[in-house]
């Protein structure tokens, strides 16, 4: 580059000699230039153009070669979504992303109830996503939190367009609403009481999609169905039945002038397993579901049966989000035809929960949570952004369970009733701190409260929970 600056220089200083010369104004000092001059001039003028040109074209040849090169190169990125690699050609993308959730449990003891207080890595999650060929997306979750290492997630999706995807391996199933929620962007430390009542990962296939640039979208699948909300075996006796889930969901006013109605979406959720056990129902098969808590503890479990017939779930869900302002609402009904010995019974167990949230810095709350304009930074007078929170949730059991002896009034509630208030702090778009407040009451419990015992529901739960949070 010096060099090619300093012919330029010398061209310009040429040019300006020779321009002089042909005008015949001289230096007052310098003698008259002759015409073999003049022609030596100009000849030493063309060479340095000549040799000016020739960098030149170099330095469009290196740039070609650079830019080329660069094309060929596969790009990597890290920042506030993680680390990610991408082919040249952009058929091929990793990301690395990751979930810590460090909790605490304080339980406040009423009479003889003891919860477990203490600290807990809730979630540590390593997250690996990517795309081959374009359009085969996958993605691999592996969980290092609690007490055991779990396979979260792993599947394959192709995209085929928009509207038509298929996914196969072990995902989410599409029924419940604040279930599909991701982990990172849940109101509270746990998910609602409604939750117990719908199915949560399970092995399958899958065809779904968004319609209308995303006004609509739809899911159903055909999953192993033996796994509940909780991960237990849903009857360890039950031939290899396939459960069918689906859903669809609507937000009519998504790309319209309408600003109110935009976060405006609606749908329902729903699920079908037929039951057929593979040896004869005995007093001590037990079905699977059990229900916990806000703060984890067990209210109700079946004592005996075996589930024997149809089984089905259906749960209508909405949201409503307008600027600082959200609100999340869903229903569930659980069906189940159960058998012991000789009695048999229909067991329909529903819930509901409404949770309504505002954003108190002003930022757009959404279903996929709130990322703060002004991150973090107090130097700079910055806080991020708080987010305050309430819910109302309730679950009741079938009277049947206890009158035909599936359950046992002794041991389990028939139903269970939980308000919870939280603030939820975003310092950033990656890091998060919650802490927030729980009360549960419990109904048809006629135990004897003993201390130390393990039954949540023979006393009323208090539990304050919090929350550092790393996602990326």
């Amino acid at each position: 580059m010096k060099t090619k600056l300093k012919l330029i220089a010398g061209v310009a200083g040429l040019n300006l000699t020779v321009s002089a010369l042909a005008a015949g104004d001289a230096a007052p000092a310098a003698a008259p230039a002759s015409g073999s001059e003049i022609d030596q001039l100009k000849q030493q003028i063309e060479a340095l153009d000549q040799k000016v040109r020739v960098l030149e074209r170099y330095r469009e040849i290196d740039h070609d070669d650079a830019s080329a090169l660069a094309k060929a190169q596969p790009k990597i990125v890290i920042g506030p979504n993680g680390l990610s690699a991408v082919s040249a050609d952009t058929n091929f993308v990793i990301q690395l992303h990751g979930l810590i959730q460090a909790d605490s449990r304080t339980f406040f003891q009423n009479g003889g109830y003891n919860g477990n207080d203490g600290f807990l890595l809730r979630r540590a999650r390593p997250i690996l996503t990517g795309t081959v060929y374009h359009d085969f997306d996958f993605n691999f979750t592996p969980d290092f939190g609690g007490s055991t290492v779990q396979i979260m997630d792993a599947y394959v999706n192709y995209r085929y367009n928009p509207a038509l995807q298929l996914e196969a391996g072990k995902f989410k199933a599409p029924v419940g609403l604040e279930a599909l929620a991701s982990d990172p962007n849940l109101l509270f430390n746990e998910r609602s009481l409604v939750t117990d009542l719908v199915p949560n990962r399970d092995l399958g296939i899958s065809l779904h999609g968004d319609l209308f640039n995303g006004v609509a979208s739809y899911a159903l699948g055909v999953f192993d169905g033996d796994t509940d909300y909780n991960g237990t075996t849903a009857n360890a006796t039950t031939e290899d039945d396939k459960g069918f889930d689906g859903r669809v969901f609507f937000l009519p006013w998504k790309n319209t002038d309408i600003r109110p109605l935009r976060g405006l979406g609606f749908g329902v959720g729903g699920s079908y397993l037929a039951n057929h056990p593979s040896t004869a129902p005995t007093a001590n098969t037990g079905l699977t579901p059990k229900y916990t808590t806000d703060g984890q503890q067990t209210f109700f479990s079946y004592s005996a049966g075996i589930a024997n017939g149809a089984g089905w779930r259906v749960s209508p869900q909405a949201y409503y989000y307008y600027g600082p302002f959200g609100l999340i609402s869903e229903y569930a009904v659980s069906d189940q035809r159960v058998t012991l010995n000789k009695t048999s019974a229909d067991l329909q167990n529903s819930a509901w929960e409404v949770s309504g949230s505002w954003v108190l810095t002003g930022e757009d709350a959404s279903f996929n949570g709130v990322t703060p304009r002004h991150p973090f930074d107090p130097r700079n007078g910055a806080w991020g952004a708080f987010q305050i929170a309430a819910r109302w949730a309730a679950l009741t059991v079938d009277s049947k369970a206890f009158s035909s002896g599936f359950a046992s009034s002794k041991t389990s509630a028939d139903g269970a009733n939980a308000w919870s208030v939280g603030l939820n702090w975003y310092l950033n778009q990656n890091i998060r701190a919650n802490l927030s407040f729980s009360h549960t009451t419990f109904n048809g419990f006629t135990g004897t409260a003993v201390e130390g015992s393990p039954i949540a529901a023979q006393q009323d739960e208090n539990v304050l929970f919090s929350r550092i949070q790393l996602a990326f």
